[in-house]
């Protein structure tokens, strides 16, 4: 697809995946605006760009603020949500839910009141049925495989609702919709790292730089299965999902399913230091196994990630050091 001066609008654009598709569209020559309530966003991570975008403090939960700023837009990419780790998500259910849905409920109209060509929804693997994660086995999810419905909290539930609303617009309306279900993305940016709201591998990285003097403490056993994501092939895989005539739910993660014990001994051994990790059994620590089959998109896209774990963890590490007297939220 041709990006060039085209209007885009990144809806969440100052957070971590949403401020990597701003810099990839500004890069592709788009005219990009950026709106977030920077509830888990920040400015800093998207301030190499600021001069090439236009940024708005806007709350997206109001249906005339999404009408205004989908006006006039080529594209509308949909990562706003109210999210974070498995702590996050176990902790906050009624805002979670009560957000997410006003938010894409709202955005989704607004595309169609405005005749907007293109639109991204980000969905999540937690709608996938949780009654096939609970093995100590490694299990690859296929996108069927989210029916009959019974997913991984509000937060599963709410990715759910929002794909079959966002079906319902293509159905009905006629809308070009694409939908994807993330995988556990990750890299640095300066929210990533927040205690509230941090995903196991930003944590793990935390932890590891801070130690000794924060223990390294991994909740639950270490045995959960999980697959992550690294946030350029992310990025990649949308924008060529984007060119494709596919609009039901596909999966955007990698096949790489790790032991999160494993996760925890690539943050130390990146760090050099010599740690023996302690592990919290009273923490959440999710479903056990759940892991991204890509056979689908393989077949629709013909794309693989490039970025494997061994790498992409070495490289937060060092990112984070770099930058650790600006992270937010820690």
């Amino acid at each position: 697809m041709n990006w060039r001066n085209k209007n885009v609008l990144v809806a969440g654009g100052a957070g971590m995946i949403g401020s990597h598709m701003a810099r990839r569209l500004v890069k592709e020559g788009a005219n990009v605006t950026v709106v977030d309530d920077l509830s888990s966003g920040s400015p800093q991570n998207i301030k190499d760009i600021r001069k090439d975008i236009k940024f708005y403090v806007y709350d997206l939960r109001d249906a005339s603020v999404c009408k205004t700023v989908c006006d006039n837009k080529f594209a509308v990419f949909v990562f706003a949500a109210n999210m974070g780790g498995i702590g996050w998500l176990e902790n906050h259910h009624y805002d979670i839910g009560r957000d997410n849905i006003l938010i894409n409920a709202n955005l989704l109209d607004a595309c169609r009141i405005n005749s907007v060509d293109h639109v991204y929804e980000s969905s999540s693997a937690c709608c996938y049925n949780i009654s096939l994660q609970d093995t100590d086995k490694e299990i690859r999810l296929s996108e069927g495989m989210a029916w009959p419905a019974l997913p991984n909290e509000i937060y599963g539930l709410e990715k759910l609702y929002m794909e079959e609303l966002a079906l319902s617009y293509i159905k009905d309306c006629g809308m070009n919709i694409k939908i994807g279900r993330h995988h556990n993305v990750y890299d640095g940016c300066f929210t990533s790292f927040c205690r509230d709201k941090s995903k196991a591998p930003c944590g793990l990285i935390l932890k590891a730089i801070e130690h000794p003097e924060t223990p390294f403490t991994i909740w639950g056993d270490g045995s959960q299965i999980r697959s992550f994501l690294y946030v350029d092939d992310c990025i990649e895989m949308v924008l060529r999902l984007m060119d494709t005539n596919y609009n039901k739910p596909i999966n955007i993660g990698t096949e790489q399913g790790v032991r999160i014990s494993y996760l925890a001994e690539l943050a130390i051994k990146a760090s050099g230091k010599n740690i023996e990790p302690k592990y919290d059994l009273s923490k959440p620590q999710g479903v056990k196994s759940r892991n991204s089959d890509n056979t689908l998109f393989r077949e629709i896209v013909g794309y693989e990630p490039k970025v494997t774990l061994e790498e992409g963890i070495p490289m937060v590490y060092s990112w984070a050091i770099e930058n650790y007297k600006l992270l937010e939220g820690i």
